[in-house]
């Protein structure tokens, strides 16, 4: 297998959604707004970051990452997905570290240790550029089965030989990454109940709470409008 950046292999962007990326998340998370506004300028002023993993023709996972700003203290972490975004294009801050925004694996290769190898990917990019701290606002898949738990409650919840519950966590930790701590306002995704209704199925009467399938926390209703506040994990690696 061999990775290549998507800029020299735009072909790909053009299957990698419906190989990749649609089988992966529910649909509301391709609505998030930092992502519908500064997602296409990763490939042209990040290219470096932005990797894909062949497997002769085959699209097998991918990866994107930014570079930002953070000093190393608790105080300046970024509040989580959102604001790496807002923090790369917006902040004119010399980057320190490289902030993964997403690893994705084809659903034909889950279970081969892919992701683990893109997180390795991660490392080695942040490296080559001199960025001496790779960051991931880390979604913890198997928190949808638990959106009422919260995340700070979550985040400690290890299995008896101690390893984490999560498997998405777990892998991180595998290949050596630190967890810093929760982010409960990582990523929002705010819209009209009919677009909500679109994207889930599900029917939204009335101002409330709502658990959704694929959630990791509840979907908020007031006045015609959802919102959905992502909660994440901050984890830490070495480079």
């Amino acid at each position: 297998m061999n990775l290549v950046r998507y800029a020299d292999r735009p072909d790909l962007l053009e299957v990698r959604y419906e190989q990749l990326t649609k089988p992966a998340f529910p649909e509301f998370m391709f609505h998030n707004q930092s992502g519908e506004r500064y997602w296409g300028r990763l490939y042209d002023e990040h290219a470096d970051f932005q990797l894909a993993l062949l497997n002769g023709d085959e699209l097998a996972a991918d990866l994107h990452s930014l570079p930002i700003a953070w000093d190393g203290t608790d105080e300046d972490l970024p509040a989580g997905w959102d604001e790496s975004f807002e923090r790369a294009f917006e902040s004119g801050r010399e980057p320190t570290v490289l902030s993964a925004v997403v690893i994705t694996v084809s659903p034909a290769r889950r279970g081969q240790r892919l992701s683990g190898r893109m997180i390795e990917a991660m490392r080695d990019a942040a490296r080559a550029h001199g960025l001496g701290t790779l960051l991931a606002p880390v979604r913890p898949t198997l928190k949808a089965r638990y959106p009422l738990i919260a995340i700070e409650e979550f985040v400690r919840w290890r299995r008896p030989d101690g390893s984490h519950l999560d498997p998405w966590i777990r892998t991180h930790e595998r290949v050596g990454g630190e967890i810093l701590r929760p982010a409960p306002e990582s990523m929002v995704i705010e819209a009209p109940v009919a677009d909500w209704e679109e994207w889930t199925g599900l029917q939204l009467p009335g101002d409330g709470s709502y658990v959704v399938e694929g959630m990791l926390s509840m979907l908020e209703v007031r006045r015609g409008i959802g919102r959905h506040v992502e909660p994440n994990v901050w984890l830490r690696h070495a480079v």
